[in-house]
């Protein structure tokens, strides 16, 4: 099994139903998924997202909820 670098460069990845992830630098986000303008070490884009992804609930979720 491979582990990722301890020196490896990661962007914070989000999707249509706005949630977040990471990924390596050197490769393109997944389909489906974005840069979400954070890039750093694996601590940095963790904690960036703790603090950026407060409702854990898909979008599409949260949308229905407030439709009612």
């Amino acid at each position: 099994m491979s582990y990722p670098r301890d020196d490896q460069i990661y962007l914070v990845v989000i999707n249509h139903e706005e949630q977040y992830s990471i990924w390596p630098d050197d490769q393109p986000p997944p389909h489906g998924w974005r840069e979400a303008g954070k890039r750093g070490t694996k601590a940095e884009c963790l904690d960036h997202i703790s603090q950026a992804w407060t409702d854990t609930r898909p979008l599409s979720l949260r949308l229905h909820m407030t439709d009612d």
